[in-house]
C-alpha cells in the first residue's frame, strides 16, 4: 500500500502510516477499532492544520516514546492545530506534553485538551461515542461487533433509524426496542449526518 508520486521527472514512493490490522478481504480494506482511531486522530490532527508529512514524522516519534504500532490510540495525545503533543505518563498536578515536531517538551496549561468523544481506560481508547461527544451512542469493539450502538441498550443505531422510517414513529420505536425517545432520535439525527456526509 502508500501512494507513488512523480516531482521533478523522478518517481517516489511514500509507505503507508501503517498496516491494518485485518487482511483486505475482496480487494477491500478492512479496519480494526484501532485502525478507526489511528484514521480519527490523523483525521483530526490533518483538519487542525497540521500538514500529513508532519503527522507522518510526529507518529514515527510516538511510536518510539510509546514503543507502540498504534500510538494515537493510547489517548495521550492533543494538539493545538500546529503540532502533536504526546502527555508524559508522570502524575504530577500539571502533565508535561512533548512537542513531537520539536522533540521538547511543554506544560499542558499550553495546550487545551481534545478529543473529549473518547473513553479512556489503562491509557488505551476504549470507546468512541461518534455523535457529538454524547454518551447516547457509542462504537465499542467489545459490543455488536464494533458497530454504533445505543449505550445503554446495545441496540444498534442503524435498527433504531430504519425502525423510525419503517413506523414513522420516534415513541413507537423506543417502546418497541425498550430505548429513551431520545436516544433514538440521536440514533436518527447520527445517520442523518452519516448520509449527508
Amino acid at each position: 500500500m502508500g501512494y507513488d508520486y512523480v516531482e521533478d521527472g523522478e518517481c517516489h514512493h511514500v509507505e503507508p502510516l501503517w498496516q491494518p490490522d485485518l487482511h483486505s478481504i475482496n480487494g477491500t480494506t478492512e479496519l480494526s477499532f484501532r485502525d478507526l482511531m489511528e484514521l480519527r486522530f490523523v483525521r483530526a490532527f490533518v483538519n487542525a492544520g497540521i500538514g500529513l508529512k508532519a503527522v507522518r514524522a510526529c507518529l514515527a516519534q510516538a511510536r518510539e516514546c510509546i514503543d507502540s504500532d498504534r500510538p494515537f490510540s493510547t489517548g495521550r495525545f492533543r494538539t493545538d492545530g500546529r503540532t502533536i503533543f504526546l502527555q508524559s505518563l508522570n502524575d504530577s498536578d500539571d502533565p508535561k506534553l512533548l512537542d513531537l515536531r520539536r522533540k521538547q517538551f511543554v506544560f499542558g496549561d499550553v495546550v487545551a485538551q481534545t478529543f473529549k468523544d473518547l473513553d479512556v481506560e489503562d491509557d488505551t481508547v476504549t470507546r468512541w461515542r461518534p455523535y457529538h461527544g454524547k454518551g447516547s451512542i457509542v462504537v465499542d469493539p467489545a459490543r455488536a461487533f464494533g458497530q454504533p450502538i445505543a449505550a445503554a441498550s446495545g441496540v444498534p443505531t442503524i435498527v433504531l433509524s430504519d425502525a423510525v422510517k419503517v413506523e414513522e414513529s420516534l415513541a413507537r420505536v423506543a417502546a418497541l426496542y425498550e430505548v429513551d425517545r431520545a436516544v433514538v432520535q440521536d440514533a436518527v439525527r447520527f445517520h442523518e449526518e452519516l448520509a449527508s456526509t
